[in-house]
């Protein structure tokens, strides 16, 4: 079964193409790397699939939902079964690592008599079970994106999407990121991470799907064995 089906989509900015004729499948409970160098198309990718923008063609199929043809009402409900991680963690200064999770349980409306059980859940799952009342300038940067992947799990996503999440983060620390990836995606998470780190993505041994210059690189590359260490 498909979690994401992209078929035929072209996003045009101004005079330039951003992506031309791509299709492609993630499957349920998939993990999947989008890669290519810079301006190759992968964060407008990503945004078409959260809805953000639409495409001038082509077809996006979501958990079943054609994400294009999505009334603005709709949208929202979309998003709630999509976790989204940034590469500059988008949290708030003057909140915790506890009080920025539970903004996204605000926005989605979950009673707060759920919030603590859930919150505390994913911050053990991230490996912070010790630092919910650390602000964000007290933590490091690995700290930063496991804040921002609780954050993005608190939702009981279906999907989630990482935008160059190890891209300021150093090699060990990076690798701890992607490990956590790989322990989302064995607990029944479908994850799409986009990024040009190609010593992590190699060591992965997962399907990987090559943009370059709006087009997709090829046939998708198939997963190898996982290598252990660097």
């Amino acid at each position: 079964m498909s979690m994401l089906e992209v078929s035929h989509v072209t996003k045009v900015f101004g005079d330039t193409p951003a992506l031309s004729d791509i299709s492609f499948e993630v499957k349920d409970r998939e993990f999947v790397f989008l890669t290519g160098p810079s301006g190759a198309g992968k964060t407008t990718l990503l945004r078409l699939i959260l809805g953000e923008i639409t495409p001038d063609a082509g077809k996006i199929i979501l958990d079943g939902s054609d994400v294009v043809s999505l009334s603005t009402k709709e949208v929202p409900l979309l998003r709630q079964k999509i976790g989204v991680i940034f590469q500059d963690y988008k949290l708030l200064p003057e909140r915790t690592a506890r009080e920025n999770i539970e903004v996204a349980l605000a926005i989605l409306g979950v009673p707060q008599s759920e919030w603590q059980d859930r919150v505390d859940h994913v911050l053990k799952l991230v490996g912070l079970a010790e630092r919910p009342e650390f602000f964000p300038s007290q933590l490091s940067g690995g700290e930063l994106q496991r804040v921002s992947i609780a954050r993005a799990l608190v939702i009981n996503p279906k999907i989630i999407l990482a935008d160059e999440p190890t891209g300021n983060l150093d090699w060990k620390t990076g690798e701890e990121i992607m490990d956590l990836f790989d322990r989302i995606n064995k607990e029944g998470k479908t994850v799409i991470v986009a990024s040009h780190h190609k010593a992590l993505i190699e060591k992965m041994g997962k399907r990987v799907i090559e943009l370059n210059g709006g087009k997709i690189n090829g046939a998708t590359k198939e997963p190898k064995p996982k290598k252990e260490g660097k």
